[in-house]
């Protein structure tokens, strides 16, 4: 397997960003920092079912804080993370100026013949959906991931029934490379089975 992908350079601490400020931007999107009053919603989003259908279980306010804490951390430790995303633009739909979830690149933390890589995922809150957000946003890190951190390839995977977010990766120019049993399901669940999308910056 290619590990280049883990050599891809820290970002400079003077361009780590601070809660609030824009690191990632698009058309619609502003992505940043995670900030203290993202919590509520991200509560929310990982309590609705609907979010969280293609994930073994709903999670707790507790969990959700302790998810918003690994993703700074990383941050920290990497210079990108799974960023919260804005809308910037106030007018677009009835997630206007809201906080609509996260969208980033993220380093896996189980064991796979792909790992260790940097993966590209997302979720966004249920008034999000259908506006062509997660694609806007998974683009442009796709960008970042690959002019600015130099990354050779990305990975992304979601459950094997999971279509929608299938969708968003072909659109993003991914291709379908396999399957694989998610080490972190267990057997018989519905969900252990994944599909796995990759692509490399010579591909966009």
């Amino acid at each position: 397997m290619d590990n280049s992908n883990m050599d891809a350079p820290n970002m400079d601490a003077s361009n780590r960003g601070t809660p609030g400020a824009y690191l990632l931007r698009t058309a619609r999107l502003g992505m940043r920092r995670w900030k203290d009053s993202d919590l509520d919603v991200f509560v929310e989003m990982n309590r609705d079912p609907g979010v969280r259908k293609f994930f073994p279980k709903l999670l707790t306010p507790t969990e959700s804080t302790e998810s918003i804490s690994r993703m700074e951390a990383f941050f920290d430790e990497n210079g990108f993370t799974f960023y919260a995303v804005d809308v910037v633009d106030a007018v677009d739909g009835p997630a206007g100026g809201m906080f609509i979830g996260f969208v980033g690149l993220y380093r896996p933390n189980f064991d796979a013949w792909f790992t260790p890589c940097v993966e590209i995922g997302w979720r966004l809150r249920r008034e999000a959906w259908g506006l062509g957000y997660a694609t806007e946003a998974a683009k442009e890190c796709l960008r970042f991931g690959f002019d600015e951190l130099g990354l050779e390839r990305i990975y992304s995977f979601t459950a094997l029934p999971n279509l929608r977010s299938a969708r968003v990766m072909e659109k993003i120019g991914m291709r379908m490379v396999g399957e694989f049993d998610h080490p972190r399901i267990e057997e018989g669940n519905w969900l252990r089975r994944h599909v796995l999308y990759e692509v490399s910056g010579s591909r966009l």
